[in-house]
């Protein structure tokens, strides 16, 4: 089983989603992948992942693995923020790599 932690960029975009069945499904979505089942999901680079949601606009949740069953929940966005999303999860696990 995995365990994934959320930075307070990923908590923030979650807590401003406000269609709550848009909400219920990213939630389900990470439950989903801690029980193993990942789903559609593909490298963007950079030690960088993107999980896909195919609801609404194209739902993205960005990640990185952090240790052997750990992942790190870095921010979400959606298929019209794509770009800007993946540059700001990289810099984010930039950020991240050089505080440690």
């Amino acid at each position: 089983m995995s365990r994934f932690l959320r930075t307070l960029e990923f908590d923030a975009w979650l807590k401003a989603l406000r269609d709550p069945v848009a909400k219920g499904r990213v939630i389900a979505r990470i439950r989903s992948a801690e029980a193993g089942n990942f789903g559609d999901c593909k490298s963007v680079g950079e030690g960088v992942s993107e999980m896909r949601i195919h609801a609404g606009p194209g739902y993205r949740l960005y990640y990185c693995r952090r240790g052997e069953a750990v992942y790190l929940l870095l921010c979400g966005g959606d298929k019209s923020s794509q770009q800007r999303d993946i540059s700001q999860a990289k810099a984010i696990l930039r950020r991240l790599e050089n505080e440690t």
